[in-house]
C-alpha cells in the first residue's frame, strides 16, 4: 500500500513547534510511520516551477487534511493561505482532522474567529488542546480512526490512544517551566538565532525587551507579571551556563596521547555554555589537539584536518539534541585518542530506533528532545529529517577515512570516528579547495615540471641545482624546464649569479 500523505495546515510560525511535533510523533510510531507521511509545506523540496499558490499544489498530492488553529489568521489578501487550504480540502471532500489550541476564543484575531465559525458551520468536529502533551493522544487517536474508517486500514490503538504502543515518548525535561530568570540566557546567541530564523532584522539594533518577547513567542521563555522566566528548553539552548542549574548539561573533553585512557590527558576542558557555543568549542578542542598536514594542490599549500569538521559537528549536535537529560549523573563525553575520536551521549536511542537501524541508516527522524533539535536545525546545525547519519558517513568517506562506528557502552550511545593513524597520506583534499593550475596550462607541463612547481610552493622557492640533484637530470634540462615554467607565467626569476632562484608567480 502506498503511504498516505497527511497535510498539516496552520500558520507556520505561530504553530511551528506543534507542526514539527506532529511530524515527529507519526515518524516515531512503528505502525503509523509505515502507513503515513506527514507533509509540512515549508520542508517540501522545491520544484523549480513558477506556481502562484504552491501550497495548494502540494495539498493536491495529499489524502488527509490536518488543521491546527490558534490565535493568528495569517497574511491575507482576502483569505490566508491556511484558510485557502481548508476550503480546498473541504471542497474536494478530503478527510479532515481539526485541532483548536486553547479554550479562550476571545483571544483570537477577528478573522480567525470568523474562520473558526466557518469550520463549525460546515459541520466539522474538532478537538481542543492546551499543549503538545494533550495534542499527541488526540491527534494520533483521530488519525487511527480516519485510517480505519475512511481507508479501511488495519491499525491498532492502545489504551492511551497512541497507535502502535511500542514507542518511547519524547522527553518532558525540556518542557519544564523553570523558576529561573531569563537573565541567565545569552542574549548575543539569542540575537544570532532570531536573526537566522528571520524573527528579527539581524542588521537593526534590537532591545533586550524585544529579544525576550520574540523568545517568548518561540517557547523558550514565558512572561509572568513583569518578569521573563526561562523554560528548560531555553536554558538548554541559550543558557550562559546551564550546568549551574543542571550539572548534566556539561561536556567533558579529553585528549589522550595514546590509544587508551590514562590519568594524565594531554589536554582537557569542561564546557557549559549555549548549545551552539558548545558545538563550536568541541570542534576548536579537536582542531587544537589534532594534526594538520600540509598538502600541495597546484600552486597552493593546503592544511588538511585530521577529522572532517562536518562529521565532528554532526556527532556533537546529535549528542546534545538526543541525550537523556533526565539522567542527572552523567555528562556528554568527548574522548580524543591518537587513532580515533569518541563522542558519548547518555542514554540509548529513543524507541522504536534501534542500534541496528542506525547502523543501516534505516531510521526515520525521532528525537528525545524535539524542541532542542528544532532550535539547532534553525542554525543549520542539525537536520530533523534524519539525514545526519548519512551526512556523517559521507563526510568521513570523502575525507579518506572509514565510516563512523556506532555502539552502546555502559548506558552511553557512542559514535566513533576512526582517524588516519600513522597514514596521513590517506587524507583527501576537500573538493573545491585549491584552485590549482588551469587545465589548459597543466596539459603543457611534464611530470618533472609539476614536481618543480610543487617544490617551489612547498619551500617558497626552487633552484636549478635542486632540479639536477633531486630529479636526476643534467643542468641544461633543468634550465630548460625552469625556463618553460617562467614562460608560462608560473615561476619568476629572482636574484643574480649563484643566488638565482625561482619563486611561484604572485596570483597563480
Amino acid at each position: 500500500m502506498k503511504k498516505l500523505r497527511i497535510f498539516v495546515s496552520s500558520v507556520q510560525k505561530e504553530l511551528e513547534i506543534e507542526r514539527v511535533a506532529v511530524a515527529g510523533w507519526v515518524s516515531a510510531d512503528p505502525q503509523l510511520s509505515e502507513l503515513c507521511d506527514v507533509v509540512l509545506f515549508e520542508k517540501e523540496p522545491l520544484t523549480g516551477k513558477r506556481i502562484s499558490k504552491p501550497y495548494l499544489e502540494c495539498l493536491k498530492t495529499c489524502q488527509v487534511y490536518l488543521l491546527i488553529l490558534d490565535c493568528e489568521y495569517g497574511n491575507p489578501p482576502e483569505f490566508s493561505a491556511t484558510h485557502e487550504e481548508y476550503q480546498f480540502a473541504r471542497d474536494n471532500g478530503m478527510p479532515m482532522l481539526v485541532f483548536i489550541k486553547g479554550a479562550k476564543d476571545w483571544k483570537r484575531e477577528e478573522k480567525t474567529k470568523e474562520f473558526f465559525d466557518e469550520i463549525k458551520a460546515d459541520g466539522n468536529t474538532y478537538r481542543r488542546f492546551h499543549d503538545r502533551v494533550d495534542l499527541r493522544p488526540e491527534m494520533q487517536g483521530a488519525l487511527v480512526s480516519v485510517l480505519k474508517e475512511t481507508f479501511e486500514t488495519d491499525v491498532a490503538a492502545d489504551e492511551s490512544g497512541v497507535a502502535g504502543g511500542a514507542i518511547e515518548p519524547s522527553s518532558m525535561f525540556e518542557q519544564q517551566a523553570l523558576d529561573i530568570s531569563a537573565d541567565e540566557l545569552d542574549m548575543v546567541e539569542a540575537s544570532t538565532w532570531l536573526g537566522a530564523i528571520k524573527a528579527i532584522d539581524p542588521v537593526r539594533p534590537t532591545s533586550t525587551e524585544e529579544l525576550l518577547n520574540k523568545l517568548r513567542e518561540k517557547g523558550l521563555v514565558r512572561k509572568e507579571a513583569d518578569a521573563y522566566q526561562t523554560q528548560a528548553s531555553g536554558l538548554l539552548f541559550l543558557g550562559q551556563n546551564p550546568s549551574l542549574r543542571f550539572p548534566q548539561c556539561r561536556i567533558f573533553t579529553d585528549a589522550f596521547g595514546g590509544t587508551v585512557t590514562d590519568s594524565t590527558p594531554a589536554d582537557q576542558d569542561t564546557l557549559s555554555a549555549p548549545a551552539p557555543s558548545m558545538v563550536r568549542a568541541v570542534w576548536d578542542f579537536v582542531y587544537k589537539n589534532t594534526r594538520h598536514p600540509m598538502r600541495v594542490v597546484g600552486l597552493n599549500r593546503v592544511a588538511l584536518d585530521e577529522y572532517p569538521e562536518e562529521a565532528v559537528r554532526e556527532a556533537v549536535v546529535n549528542a546534545i539534541a538526543h541525550r537523556n537529560y533526565e539522567d542527572g549523573a552523567r555528562q556528554i563525553l568527548v574522548k580524543l585518542f591518537s587513532d580515533r575520536l569518541e563522542i558519548l551521549s547518555p542514554g540509548e536511542p529513543l524507541k522504536p530506533l534501534t542500534l541496528a537501524k542506525i547502523k543501516k541508516g534505516n531510521c526515520q527522524p525521532c528525537s528525545r528532545n524535539p524542541l532542542l533539535g528544532q532550535y539547532l536545525n534553525h542554525l543549520r546545525l542539525m537536520d530533523q529529517r534524519g539525514s545526519g547519519i548519512g551526512r556523517m558517513k559521507a563526510a568521513m568517506l570523502d575525507h579518506g577515512l572509514d565510516e563512523p562506528v556506532y555502539d552502546l557502552t555502559q548506558g552511553y550511545f557512542r559514535v566513533t570516528l576512526k582517524g588516519p593513524g600513522d597514514n596521513l597520506d590517506r587524507l583527501r583534499v576537500p573538493s573545491g579547495v585549491g584552485a590549482g593550475i588551469p587545465p589548459a596550462v597543466e596539459e603543457q607541463l611534464s611530470k618533472r615540471q609539476i614536481r618543480i612547481l610543487e617544490q617551489a610552493v612547498k619551500d617558497g622557492k626552487v633552484t636549478t641545482g635542486w632540479v639536477v640533484s633531486e630529479l636526476r637530470v643534467v643542468k641544461d634540462t633543468a634550465v630548460r624546464d625552469v625556463k618553460g615554467l617562467c614562460d608560462l607565467g608560473l615561476l619568476s626569476k629572482q636574484g643574480k649569479g649563484r643566488g638565482v632562484h625561482y619563486i611561484p608567480e604572485a596570483g597563480q
